[in-house]
């Protein structure tokens, strides 16, 4: 290790040393305001130090990790998103934290678990790969049942711990696999093996299969995403909000950073199967949507359609692709803390804002939370003037390019489908108030802290920014490409 190494190094060794504060501050003296700031601060710190690791980047550290504009800047969206998961998390668990509850170790589990997703997205060994991927995945375990006196968590995390357990058998499996064909677990030297002979082997072919059945699981892609409307839907509601955000997508970076290391878009019958995952997941996500009047199950449910649409957006390859993925990713993190952001702060002790009912009559109780969540259910559209709208013009644009015709016709039609269920939602915010509703407006009052009102607010002003001025954005995210060398 030289000092360069450590530099290139420093968001990782900031946030661990930050953890390792946090665990000693928790074990000194609880105090849950002390602890929320402290994990913020965390994350901000670690903000700060990715100019100093870009000055070295890009640089390979030893065989496991690589720091470049495209890792950095994934460190970053990882960092800000679960800062906003944190003020989110405030006012929910200070409803929560009375009595049998400590919450303290909650925001020391949400470092951990955001420090496995940098290491993902710096990844360039299955070694660092499955390190961090484990680090998410142990993590999300305690944090899906944080609340163990209410059944909901503690079931979701229960089945989140079964299946995840069995994906990540897969995932061994896969990697021992491709090992085996290439002598190799570095996704660069394990891509010149994976070329070397044509059609793609079938040993190879196969810890391929094994592999995207691990991190399929993952991202919730059909046909292994059953899990993912009860653990939404059970766990906490800025638990959900950071699956959805801070897990997702690091996972699919990674996703996009390998399939391009291993050449994987050579071999015909991935791009077939990638593609038929692709067409499934997103006819399969709005199809289930339609039929949920549970807000969680149908945020749920979209978010598989929408990682469908980011398989169309990597199927296309090339810059244009990641280019597309992850502008993309970033509208999809912003609208979706967004989105669970207002559920969070409608939430009462008694449980989570979930029912449709819950929203009716919002613009008459809470109007600038009723302007908020509108704001984000037209990005999940696409709608112009907001962020989802580039993004999917982005995704489309590249899969012209590609000439996936089917598969961008197959987006557009699903995103006619999704705008029905999305719209059903927003259309309820302005019927007459239920007393369901009224009790739960009255109930959500105590969540309505500066931290939560601030990171709403800065969610739908980016949402909003990112559709009315997305140069900046873009050309950023070129930058990030040209870096990788793509």
């Amino acid at each position: 290790m030289t000092v360069t190494d450590f530099i290139a190094l420093a968001p990782i060794l900031a946030l661990g040393t930050c953890c390792i504060v946090t665990m000693l501050v928790i074990a000194l003296r609880r105090n849950h305001a002390t602890i929320a700031i402290i994990s913020g601060s965390s994350c901000l710190v670690t903000l700060a130090t990715l100019p100093v690791a870009a000055t070295v980047a890009p640089h390979t550290v030893t065989a496991l990790l690589i720091v470049d504009g495209y890792g950095l800047f994934y460190m970053g969206l990882l960092l800000a998103a679960t800062t906003v998961v944190i003020a989110l998390s405030h006012g929910y668990l200070r409803l929560h934290g009375t009595g049998h509850e400590e919450v303290e170790e909650f925001y020391l589990l949400m470092l951990l678990a955001t420090l496995g997703g940098l290491v993902i997205v710096t990844a360039a060994h299955f070694a660092s790969f499955f390190l961090g991927l484990e680090l998410i995945g142990v993590s999300l375990y305690s944090l899906i049942g944080y609340l163990r006196t209410r059944r909901g968590p503690l079931e979701a995390a229960l089945k989140y711990l079964i299946l995840s357990s069995t994906a990540s058998a897969f995932l061994l499996f896969g990697m021992a696999l491709m090992y085996f064909h290439t002598g190799t677990m570095a996704f660069a030297e394990m891509g010149a093996g994976m070329t070397a002979e044509s059609p793609f082997p079938a040993v190879g072919m196969t810890g391929f299969v094994f592999i995207l059945i691990g991190v399929g699981f993952k991202l919730g892609l059909v046909p292994l995403h059953l899990w993912i409307p009860d653990v939404y839907q059970g766990a906490p509601a800025p638990v959900t909000a950071y699956i959805a955000t801070v897990s997702k997508g690091a996972v699919f970076a990674l996703l996009l950073q390998f399939i391009g290391d291993i050449h994987a878009l050579h071999s015909d019958r991935i791009n077939l199967a990638l593609g038929l995952i692709a067409a499934a997941s997103m006819f399969a996500g709005n199809f289930l949507a339609l039929q949920q009047d549970n807000v969680k199950r149908l945020l749920a449910y979209s978010s598989i359609a929408h990682f469908g649409y980011l398989l169309v957006a990597l199927l296309a390859s090339g810059p244009l692709a990641t280019e597309a993925v992850t502008f993309y990713l970033v509208a999809y993190v912003v609208t979706t803390l967004g989105a669970f952001g207002v559920v969070t702060v409608l939430s009462t002790k008694a449980r989570d804002a979930e029912s449709i009912e819950d929203y009716r009559g919002l613009v008459w109780s809470h109007p600038w939370l009723t302007a908020t969540f509108t704001v984000m259910l037209l990005s999940l559209i696409g709608i112009p003037v907001t962020a989802g709208f580039v993004g999917k013009f982005y995704a489309i644009t590249a899969g012209m390019n590609a000439g996936l015709f089917w598969l961008v016709i197959l987006l557009v039609l699903n995103s006619a489908i999704g705008a029905y269920y999305y719209l059903r939602l927003l259309i309820t915010f302005f019927h007459s108030t239920s007393e369901k509703g009224a009790e739960s407006a009255r109930s959500s009052e105590t969540l309505l802290e500066w931290g939560a009102i601030i990171s709403l607010g800065l969610t739908a002003s980016l949402v909003l920014w990112l559709g009315l001025y997305p140069q900046p954005m873009i050309a950023f995210v070129k930058d990030m490409v040209v870096s990788r060398g793509q």
